[in-house]
């Protein structure tokens, strides 16, 4: 049996396929269209899934869309009628889209799969689940668990903006839910937008700008009052209430009254791009905090409905890798598993196990132990006949390796004389996460690394972290209490033993200046709180990256890398050999590696294209 899962038509579409209840393929479809956080229908993420699993549009048994429009539909109405006459212009705008686009989905869905492919809309089954039971089963299903509570928290499904719900063999049951406009999703995101990031995208560098804060500061203390006392009311199961004479969201096209907000906070909204003050450190911290705590709550909620001993999450809260890690430490639960592609596009996965598991009535797989994502290795990959038409098409130049370990040597060695290196290997990721299939790796023990991929390679703000990948079985050398984080979903502190104490007046230090003060001997990969989002890399799921790491610690005596995902700021993940070379080339990496292919940027032709990714200067 054969279910496609599609997510689409808000942000981060993606398709993912499933077959007997087995996954198949998944990918986004901005990996395809280069259109970061494309919400188009994911037709070449379709593409991709169909040809993968080997069949066409008239073999699937069933198309699952990810959430219920019409509910979605009813949630706009009632909204824009109890805020009236607030939002009309918002609602003459919206309102036709929704009657075009929305309401009449199921015939845009069979419109889009007749371009695909042989597909008969009368012999067609689609389903359509509610949002946050297609989360809970991204989670729920693929983890090694038969019995677990399950967590889902974002910004606004249907109705739904939080959900408990009980995962048992192939049955999952919603327990309770928190319902818009009162959203923690939300909530964040209003501060990614006050503190001058993008809503949807710059949520990991409000999470990236937290620990810079100053936790005993007047005005840390003064922004958390604010917005406990005032923005938000937080109950005891982790439910929340907003008040809405501060917020835009529901009917506008602003997250926030922003007169309200400067008023409220002492400050106006930073502009984006512009300077970073100490301000606006301390109100990340504050939020950040406070994420934490409705987190916490909410756990101990869904432990107390459910007594299961282990936890499920996703939504895009969930890829809140300090506030999980904040989860895990409290012990509420004896295991977490966090789905990697937490956000909408996980949606579209977990519609199809939805699909399968709930309206099918299909049995779980036994896997022992381990959980069902393949290291969320699912998208794309590219054979070496791919990579030699690339490099011919751009008279690339490179060393072709015939055995895989002496190129492993080759790279460690490059890694540890401090070069920076593009590595493609095998299937794309499908989530948000590089894991070693299109990554951009560099020596974690370099003090002058951290500045250089922001600046020369990444061209992002130069505050934001990077993350370490470590061999699983050697993770407990550098990082304390922690044995296991595959997919980047946590946040560990580095080993006492291998920090380096602060200078005494390091709390009047200005932000650049905290930034560049040696924390660890893995300085490019510790946090300003001397934490790092780690990867655990284990053998059997990622062999060849794997074997990379294994190669540098024989080399070097160290198991850590630098880890940072093969793009730069405002571009998706590279896919193709094409868009890998086109941004080695485009940036300062100094290698590539794309297989078996090794390219040196000294031996390339003069590049006189452009991909348009990369800005002329990089941001503050």
């Amino acid at each position: 049996m054969k279910l496609l899962g599609i997510s689409a038509y808000y942000h981060d579409s993606a398709a993912a396929i499933v077959q007997d209840g087995e996954i198949i393929a998944a990918a986004q479809e901005e990996r395809f269209t280069r259109k970061k956080h494309d919400p188009s229908f994911p037709g070449n993420a379709v593409r991709f899934c169909l040809q993968y699993a080997g069949c066409g549009p008239s073999d699937l048994d069933a198309i699952v869309f990810y959430d219920k429009p019409l509910l979605k539909f009813d949630r706009l109405l009632e909204t824009y009628y109890a805020f009236s006459p607030r939002g009309l212009t918002s609602f003459v705008g919206a309102v036709p889209v929704w009657i075009k686009e929305k309401m009449f989905l199921r015939r845009l869905i069979h419109e889009e799969m007749e371009k695909i492919g042989d597909y008969n809309r009368k012999k067609a089954r689609l389903l359509f689940p509610e949002h946050h039971l297609s989360h809970a089963a991204s989670a729920f299903f693929p983890s090694p668990f038969d019995r677990a509570a399950i967590l889902t928290i974002d910004g606004v499904g249907e109705w739904a903006t939080a959900s408990v719900s009980h995962g048992e063999g192939n049955r999952i049951t919603v327990l309770k839910e928190l319902h818009f406009p009162h959203s923690l999703g939300l909530l964040y995101s209003a501060f990614t937008y006050f503190l001058g990031f993008r809503v949807n995208s710059g949520e990991y560098k409000l999470m990236g700008l937290a620990p810079y804060g100053n936790p005993d500061s007047e005005d840390m203390r003064k922004f958390y009052a604010a917005i406990t006392g005032t923005l938000v009311s937080i109950k005891e199961d982790g439910s929340l209430w907003l008040d809405q004479k501060y917020f835009g969201y529901s009917t506008g096209l602003r997250m926030v009254n922003d007169r309200k907000w400067a008023e409220l906070f002492g400050f106006s909204r930073r502009e984006p791009e512009s300077e970073i003050g100490q301000e606006h450190c301390d109100l990340a911290l504050a939020i950040q905090r406070v994420t934490e705590e409705i987190v916490l709550k909410m756990a101990a909620e869904a432990k107390r409905l459910t007594g299961a001993e282990c936890l499920c999450m996703a939504g895009g809260v969930a890829l809140n890798c300090v506030a999980n890690a904040k989860l895990r430490a409290k012990g509420l639960f004896s295991d977490l598993f966090v789905q990697p592609a937490a956000g909408d596009a996980g949606g579209a996965l977990g519609a199809a196990l939805a699909g399968y598991h709930i309206y099918f009535n299909g049995a779980r797989n036994d896997r022992e132990g381990s959980d069902g994502m393949k290291g969320a290795l699912l998208g794309p990959e590219f054979s070496d006949l791919d990579a030699a038409a690339m490099s011919r098409k751009y008279k690339a130049r490179y060393v072709r390796f015939g055995d895989f370990a002496a190129l492993c040597d080759r790279v460690a060695s490059l890694i540890a004389g401090g070069a920076v290196v593009g590595w493609m290997q095998g299937r794309m990721e499908f989530g948000p996460r590089a894991l070693g299939a299109r990554s951009i790796l560099a020596d974690a023990r370099n003090p002058e690394m951290q500045k250089k991929l922001n600046l020369k390679i990444k061209f992002r703000e130069s505050f934001r972290p990077f993350a370490p990948s470590v061999l699983a079985e050697d993770c407990g050398l550098y990082f304390e209490d922690i044995s296991s984080s595959p997919y980047m979903q946590l946040v560990a502190a580095v080993r006492q033993d291998r920090r380096v104490g602060l200078p005494d007046d390091y709390a009047v230090l200005t932000m650049s200046e905290k930034r560049d003060c040696r924390r660890s001997d893995l300085p490019a990969v510790t946090h300003v709180d001397f934490s790092a989002r780690l990867q655990t890399v284990n053998r059997e799921t990622n062999p060849r990256y794997w074997g990379l790491l294994a190669s540098f610690r024989n080399l070097t005596g160290c198991s850590v890398i630098v880890n940072t995902s093969f793009n730069v700021r405002g571009e998706p993940i590279v896919c193709t050999p094409e868009e890998a070379y086109r941004c080695f080339m485009s940036t300062g990496m100094d290698y590539l590696v794309i297989g078996d292919f090794l390219f040196c940027r000294e031996d390339q032709p003069e590049w006189s294209g452009s991909d348009g990714t990369a800005p002329a200067t990089a941001p503050a």
